[in-house]
């Protein structure tokens, strides 16, 4: 019979949607050509007369129930083979023979006692229409003989069986909700599964179902979810009836039938209806029909979660899918056919919870179904795509906060040092001791978890996504400057996870992250240092949201940290670097007590002074390096200075050896780091001097420090470059016998004094541009034979005029190149200015003209201070700079008084070695270094201990300048007084170009 089901034969394939008796299916085509549910036809099996089921306020005929649950369980979600054999239209239902395989569904239903066979009348009566028969009715016949033989089924002769197979129902509760104690069912079986077959699907989340084995009939809203309402006739107030469920169920739709008590919004839709049927709100059929497929007339858990104010049930259903079980909740907000909703989710654990606000991001995002025209919420958050990286953390600035040594930045770079917030966490805040702020509970110990577990340490970041800031937050935000705009945030991972950080990420190792090493955000979380961000639709957050989720939960049922309702901690520390000397100098008979002293580096200040905590006096102090000497903060190699101690000792545990304490009340002393003699490697390094003084020969290792500044100076290391037997050095700057001078042209503007020059009449100049001109540029670059990286230096062509000029590659698209469009940020080494470019305006170029070194130089205004752009006062002293100075035709002298190389080689805007110069116009008076200071827009640098003769000169003869803007006020003076913050308190950590 299977072989024969074509169209032409009337035989037909489908699906079994649901079984209404023992005799009766609703049968779905197995595909449709048109949108939404496939269409379906009720087939009652040709000359079959099952029991029937209860009508309302009825009984079952006997063996009802097992007649129709036999059908159900053979038939329910099988595709079968059909043919309508006759309609009767009196009636409007079709007969027909239905096939389950090669197997005839009615013979196996007669064969086993649960229909009988209809009476076939000889003639009919007159008026009556003839009434047709099954094509199988002989064998129907004789199936039906046999089972009443055997005693099967509905002929049973077993006594008092027929009595036995009547149902005892209760009264239903749907239409009335007084029938039903709702919150006793509920304390009854809170959380616990309930066996259950439902009955109807009034639509997408709402079910009927029996509950067994006590057969109440109850309607159950799905916990966390609402799908679309399907159309239906007005709602009215009164008379609200109850279901009928029949075997003449024609095709299982209950969406006309009535519903629940009303809620408010209900009773007024209700008032304003219309007497015509509503129409069904978009995806509000497909919903229902998904829902269909998957429950109705299926065997199903209910898990009651809560009852609302007007008593309807509110639960969990769970189908069977295979060897496991599904949650119809997250099937219909996963495919878009629901949306979360938060009241009734409110009832649930918050892992399925979490895990359905999970699911419909994901569907909103995909614009699934209902999503089809969704419009995302406004946000302040971006993704940053393509921005891992590994390196040492280099502090730990609080709980949810580090900084990291990018690996792949050169050592001494402005962006060597990346800050890194820990995504979607938030910690403790550490507070300001500015403001006088102290640490929220637990901010300490968060902090010093990380600490100890991170800082020299070796980690994957992965940069998620960045959160735009305004002003009032920066400045409320504690682990950051107060100026801040823009934060960025990743997920941070151990490279090499020791034996207790695995098993402190053991409990999460079903997690994603524990594919790429121990993820840090879930280890502070799990110990109850900090809390998940619940963040809005569309934010972005971690790519190990769950995970961290998880280790929250843990951290929650455990008691720990902030979750915990024992007080928190104290600690008490007593502050001596902004206490008076003699409070400092009363602490130096206990710091004397030992001879070393544990102690961790809570600041590196400059290059040999640092601020320390001393865990057994419970005290912070300044120390000192004892005779050695870094550059100050605004001289070469000062900084290379700090970003060497910040990498070795950097929140490091060390000891130290206090000898003394100075007028300020800093203390004097050494200090090691795993048996290191931090002192001595400075000194190596060539980044500070030894400077012999009376009783320095108490200072430990001093014969090796010696040996140290010698070995600098044999290999003319940083400050000693250019070192000369016999030669004084001033703080790290030779004094030069002959001052350099160039002639120049400024080339580009940035800020804070610094600009770019190119030196008039250089050969080189004149033979780059000839060869430029000889190239051949017409043919665009072919994408994927040409990928410019990061570092390489090409042609690009300026927007401006369109030429075409020798460029650097300062940020480049990670991997291939994919589009004409692709943009790509250039540094013009012959100019000084930058842009971002297409690809399309970029050409490879031979290494013969790339080799060349670029012919901008960077300089500053030697002896003034130009505040940057982003401080008061900075883009105005910027432009007025530009209009001294940018002029093609414009040439100056440049004074070279001294050259800082600190900076390395040249990286991009505003980076490199730089020249400090005053500047002469060939045809002025005074220098634009004087101009700057006489209109106002500039500040003299303070004089020094240190300065040689020719600065004190310089600065003597600038004085006259500053003081005619101050009198005349100008510029920065308009209010007779300028206050520069100058004076921080430690180093700020550079995050790009162009700012110094």
């Amino acid at each position: 019979m299977a072989s024969s089901t074509a169209g032409s034969t009337g035989w037909l394939r489908g699906r079994v949607k649901a079984v209404t008796s023992g005799d009766c299916l609703v049968i779905m085509a197995l595909t449709s050509s048109k949108p939404g549910p496939p269409p379906e036809k009720t087939i009652t099996l040709s000359s079959l007369m099952a029991p029937k089921l209860a009508r309302r306020g009825g009984i079952d005929e006997p063996f009802a129930w097992e007649s129709r649950e036999f059908l159900r369980k053979l038939c329910i979600g099988k595709e079968v083979t059909f043919k309508v054999d006759y309609t009767v239209s009196s009636i409007g239902r079709d007969f027909g023979s239905v096939f389950l395989g090669d197997k005839n569904v009615a013979m196996l239903v007669v064969s086993q006692g649960w229909a009988k066979v209809r009476e076939q009348p000889s003639q009919p009566k007159q008026g009556q229409q003839k009434v047709e028969a099954s094509p199988f009715i002989s064998e129907l016949l004789q199936l039906e003989e046999q089972a009443k033989t055997q005693g099967l089924g509905r002929w049973s002769k077993v006594p008092g069986a027929s009595e036995a197979s009547i149902r005892n129902l209760p009264p239903s509760a749907i239409g009335d909700p007084s029938k039903l104690d709702a919150m006793s069912l509920l304390a009854a079986n809170k959380g616990k599964p309930m066996e259950a077959i439902v009955e109807q699907v009034r639509d997408g989340s709402t079910v009927r179902v029996y509950l067994l084995p006590e057969f109440q009939f109850v309607q159950v809203f799905v916990a966390g979810i609402q799908a679309p309402s399907v159309g239906r006739r007005p709602i009215t107030t009164e008379n609200v009836p109850e279901p009928e469920i029949t075997s003449d169920t024609t095709n299982g739709d209950v969406s006309a039938e009535p519903r629940a008590p009303l809620t408010s919004a209900q009773r007024i839709a209700a008032s304003t209806a219309s007497t015509n049927e509503t129409v069904a709100v978009p995806f509000a059929l497909e919903a229902k029909y998904f829902t269909e497929i998957r429950v109705l007339n299926r065997d199903v858990r209910i898990v009651l979660e809560g009852v609302d104010k007007f008593s309807n049930l509110i639960g969990s259903v769970y189908y069977p899918d295979g060897d496991s079980a599904k949650d119809l909740a997250l099937e219909l907000v996963e495919n878009g056919y629901a949306k979360y909703v938060e009241w009734s989710a409110n009832m649930m654990e918050e892992e399925p919870k979490r895990r359905l606000k999970t699911a419909e991001l994901q569907a909103k995002k995909s614009m699934l179904k209902i999503w089809t025209n969704y419009v995302p919420p406004a946000t302040n958050s971006k993704p940053i795509h393509n921005q891992n990286f590994t390196g040492k953390v280099v502090e730990v600035v609080s709980g949810d906060c580090i900084i990291v040594a990018d690996d792949s930045v050169p050592y001494g770079s402005p962006l060597a040092e990346r800050r890194v917030n820990l995504s979607s966490i938030r910690c403790p805040k550490m507070g300001n001791p500015r403001r006088d702020e102290k640490p929220a509970p637990y901010a300490r110990e968060a902090k010093e978890f990380l600490r100890t577990r991170l800082i020299g340490r070796q980690v994957n970041v992965q940069m998620e996504y960045s959160r735009k800031i305004s002003p009032a937050e920066g400045a409320a935000i504690a682990n950051g400057p107060a100026d801040s705009r823009i934060m960025d945030f990743g997920s941070v991972f151990l490279a090499t996870p020791s034996k207790a950080e695995g098993e402190e990420a053991a409990t999460s190792a079903s997690s994603a992250s524990q594919q790429v090493g121990v993820n840090v955000a879930e280890l502070v979380i799990a110990r109850g240092f900090g809390t998940v961000i619940r963040h809005r639709d569309f934010e972005e957050r971690s790519s190990y949201y769950d995970g961290l989720l998880s280790a929250e939960s843990r951290a929650t049922t455990g008691k720990k940290g902030v979750h915990s309702s024992k007080d928190p901690p104290v600690m008490h520390i007593t502050d001596l670097t902004t206490a008076s000397a003699k409070k400092a100098r009363d602490f130096l008979p206990f710091l004397h007590r030992s001879r070393r002293i544990p102690a961790v580096v809570e600041y590196v200040l400059s290059g040999h002074r640092f601020k320390l905590l001393i865990p057994k006096e419970t005290c912070s102090i300044a120390f000192s390096f004892s005779g050695v000497r870094c550059p100050g903060r605004d001289e070469p190699y000062s900084d290379e200075a700090i970003a060497l101690m910040r990498r070795r000792i950097m929140q490091r545990d060390v000891e130290i050896e206090v000898e003394t304490v100075d007028r300020t009340g800093t203390f004097l002393g050494s200090l090691w780091e795993s048996r290191t003699n931090m002192a001595i490697a400075l000194v190596e390094a060539g980044l500070a001097k030894f400077t012999s003084f009376a009783g320095s020969d108490r200072i430990p290792d001093a014969h090796l420090l010696e040996q140290a500044e010698k070995s600098a100076k044999n290999q003319k290391l940083k400050i000693w470059e250019n070192y000369v037997e016999g030669e004084e050095v001033s703080n790290g700057l030779l004094a030069e016998k002959q001052k350099e001078v160039l002639n120049v042209v400024v080339t580009e503007v940035l800020g804070g004094g610094l600009f770019y020059v190119q030196t008039v009449g250089d050969q080189k100049i004149s033979s780059i541009q000839q060869q430029l001109a000889a190239l051949n540029l017409q043919e665009a670059p072919i994408i994927g034979a040409f990928n410019p990286k990061k570092g390489d230096v090409v042609l690009a062509q300026f927007s401006a005029d369109n030429s075409w000029n020798r460029a650097m590659i300062v940020n480049a698209p990670r991997g291939p190149v994919e589009s004409p469009k692709d943009k790509f940020e250039v540094f013009y080494i012959d100019y000084g200015n930058q842009e971002v470019v297409p690809y399309s305006q970029l050409r490879p170029l031979d290494s013969s003209v790339s080799s060349a070194p670029g012919l901008a130089q960077l300089c500053s205004l030697a002896h003034v201070k130009v505040q940057p752009l982003e401080k008061e006062y900075g883009q105005d002293a910027a432009e007025y700079l530009s209009e001294l100075t940018l002029n093609s035709s414009k040439e100056f002298r440049a004074m070279i008084e001294e050259r800082d190389l600190s900076g390395g080689k040249v990286k991009g805007q505003g980076t490199g070695p730089i020249l400090l110069i005053t500047l002469v116009a060939v045809d002025a008076e005074i220098s634009v270094n004087a101009a700057m200071l006489q209109d106002g827009w500039a500040t003299l640098e303070k004089k020094k201990r240190f300065d040689t003769k020719d600065r004190k000169t310089a600065l003597e003869n600038l004085e006259k300048f500053q003081e005619e803007a101050r009198v005349n006020r100008r510029g920065m003076w308009q209010y007779g007084h300028y206050d520069s913050d100058e004076e921080d308190v430690g180093p700020l950590v550079k995050k790009g170009a162009g700012k110094r």
